[in-house]
Formats: C-alpha cells, sequence, structure tokens
C-alpha cells in the first residue's frame, strides 16, 4: 500500500480537492480516492503533486506509514 501526506499538505496550504485537482489535470474525485489510499497515482501524478506543493515526492509518498506530525514535533523540540 502507497501512504500520502495530500491531506496534511492541502490543510497546510488551505488547499481544497477541487484545487489540487485542477493544479494537476484530474478529477476532485481522484483527490479523495488518493487521500484515503483507494487509488496509488502514476509516477507522472505523484511527482505533479510534489510539485504544487514544492517538496520532494518522498515528503508525500512512502511506501511505509508515516510518523505522526505530532510525534515528530515533540522529537524537535521547542523553538526548532
Amino acid at each position: 500500500m502507497l501512504h500520502n501526506r495530500i491531506a496534511l499538505f492541502r490543510a497546510e496550504r488551505g488547499m481544497s480537492r477541487r484545487e489540487l485537482a485542477e493544479a494537476v489535470g484530474v478529477n476532485p474525485q481522484t483527490i479523495g480516492y488518493l487521500e484515503r489510499g483507494d487509488y496509488a497515482p502514476s509516477l507522472e501524478l505523484g511527482m505533479k503533486i510534489a510539485l504544487v506543493f514544492e517538496v520532494p515526492v518522498e515528503l508525500v509518498f512512502s511506501f511505509q506509514r508515516f510518523e505522526p506530525v505530532s510525534r515528530t514535533m515533540m522529537r524537535a523540540g521547542p523553538g526548532e
């Protein structure tokens, strides 16, 4: 299964599914399928999504579950 942080990146940027879909040239329903893990993107679509968020594709998609952001923040400590 391919895991992703699409919803997290969208929320961080205040972007709707529709806006992301338009930016990458797919149906908004496809973004919902991706976020739920019901659909694995093509390499091209995965790279387009990462490009919209201006991050490496590895920050958006992974074969392993992502660590919760709250755990990452606690490990970094205050002010980092």
